[in-house]
């Protein structure tokens, strides 16, 4: 974080400083880095203590005092020999804070923000972004999913003075959260991936997610620039409820930014980029799953956008060969057989495009086994899309399916009940009983897709899997 005075702070975040250190004075500056998780915190950091839904943080506000927090931001005052911000509501407070450092910074600087939502593929395009952008200047991006009114804020704070850009990932789960964290750093380019079925439950519908999604360009300034996935029919329409000049990305001969040959295979995905002014390259795309190349291309637009040359967005988005941990991770490889973990989150979308990808990196003569896990937070979409899902897998020609878990269960019974299906099903419990099916199942050759939502637990079952077949 920039350099502020303890009263500095206080007076942005609308609390009460109490000095309780012999030596802190209201002039006294903190500039380490801000965190809500008492483990991360060093010496000259800034501990938020924030209630949450199953604990409290002030009950680890004594533990960052003892590792040498600079100041806590609290709710209610503590018997701390450490200097402490009383305010209101921490979670408020962190974005008042959030607000306040990045208008000092731009203020005092260059620097450009880059926002970015949709309701998959936020983190890889972020990370892509990133790649390419911290070749040419300094720059700031989310670590893992940071996206929501806690970690959207997070990265925000770990601006410093001479930053040049902000790549801030920004999620919701009901309409309002996507304007809240514009309203901490308003993006001069916006970017909208896809609308899809994720956490539609909690969005209470298609239509509700939809108009959260679109918060992201509705603020922007004409001289900021809406980048739009105009293959999605519910990102597309976007365009008209921005004052920002509009560029769009897809597959399509009318996208601004296109991309055509693609070709996937198991080494990655390769494509041909086209650019305004009728530029083109050939980009060989470490990332697995065809479903990336829209990322690549909101990046290439953004990055583009920035005045990045061509040629250098491509050499960045070339160095990249994961997208994130657990998110299309190979693995894998002795007895030629690999594993994809997959299983970070899951929606319709994000599943299609997993198993789709599965049937084509599979080598002629070899089989394929998806373990499946549940796609959360689709409401009354749930039993609908996993029985879609389960029909792809059938039409996909899946060797053999392992469903884990009673909230894909119904995903199993509309595999086994398609009868014209050479392939088979088995329906487990638990994660455990997954990995001693597959190890003993599993021949030379094959490949292994592990995927589901995060909250089903298969992150590790695929690390598992990985590692046994290593």
């Amino acid at each position: 974080m920039i350099s502020l005075s303890l009263h500095e702070i206080a007076a942005a975040i609308d609390g009460s400083l109490r000095l309780r250190s012999t030596t802190a004075t209201p002039e006294t500056h903190v500039d380490g880095t801000v965190t809500t998780d008492s483990r991360e915190i060093q010496p000259g950091d800034v501990f938020f203590a924030k209630r949450g839904e199953f604990d409290d943080g002030h009950r680890f506000a004594p533990a960052a005092a003892e590792q040498g927090a600079a100041l806590l931001v609290v709710e209610q005052e503590l018997d701390l020999e450490v200097p402490q911000i009383v305010v209101d509501d921490s979670v408020v407070a962190l974005g008042a804070l959030a607000t306040e450092v990045v208008a000092r910074v731009r203020a005092g600087g260059d620097l450009k923000i880059v926002g970015v939502t949709g309701s998959n593929g936020k983190t890889t395009t972020k990370n892509l972004l990133r790649a390419v952008l911290e070749r040419v200047g300094p720059t700031v991006a989310a670590r893992a999913s940071y996206n929501n009114e806690v970690g959207g804020p997070i990265t925000m704070l770990a601006l410093e003075a001479d930053t040049k850009y902000l790549v801030a990932e920004m999620g919701a789960s009901g309409v309002g959260e996507i304007a809240r964290l514009i309203r901490m750093a308003r993006p001069d380019i916006g970017i909208v991936l896809k609308v899809g079925l994720a956490h539609a439950g909690e969005f209470g519908g298609i239509e509700q997610t939809v108009r959260a999604k679109s918060e992201m360009v509705t603020d922007l300034l004409p001289t900021d620039v809406a980048v739009l996935n105009l293959d999605d029919p519910r990102v597309a329409p976007m365009a008209g409820l921005t004052r920002a000049r509009v560029v769009t990305f897809g597959l399509g001969a009318a996208a601004d930014v296109r991309a055509t040959d693609v070709v996937v295979h198991a080494r990655g995905t390769e494509f041909t980029v086209h650019v305004p002014g009728g530029a083109s390259a050939r980009v060989r795309f470490g990332v697995l799953g065809e479903h990336h190349v829209m990322n690549a291309l909101a990046a290439v637009v953004a990055s583009v956008e920035l005045g990045v040359p061509l040629a250098g967005v491509v050499d960045a988005l070339e160095s990249v060969t994961l997208a994130e941990r657990w998110r299309m991770q190979v693995m894998g490889g002795r007895d030629g057989i690999t594993v994809i973990n997959d299983a970070y989150n899951a929606s319709p979308d994000s599943m299609s495009a997993a198993i789709k990808t599965l049937a084509q990196v599979k080598a002629p003569g070899t089989r394929t086994i998806a373990v499946l896990g549940e796609m959360s937070e689709l409401g009354e979409f749930s039993g609908e899309e996993h029985d879609r899902i389960g029909l792809l897998a059938v039409r996909l020609g899946v060797s053999q399916l392992v469903v884990v878990g009673p909230g894909a269960r119904r995903l199993h019974i509309t595999a086994i009940n398609e009868g014209s299906w050479d392939g088979e099903s088995a329906y487990v419990e638990t994660a455990d009983e997954a990995y001693d099916l597959v190890v003993a199942s599993a021949r030379p050759g094959d490949t292994v897709l592990v995927k589901s939502s995060n909250s089903a637990g298969l992150r590790h079952l695929g690390d598992r899997l990985g590692e046994w077949f290593s």
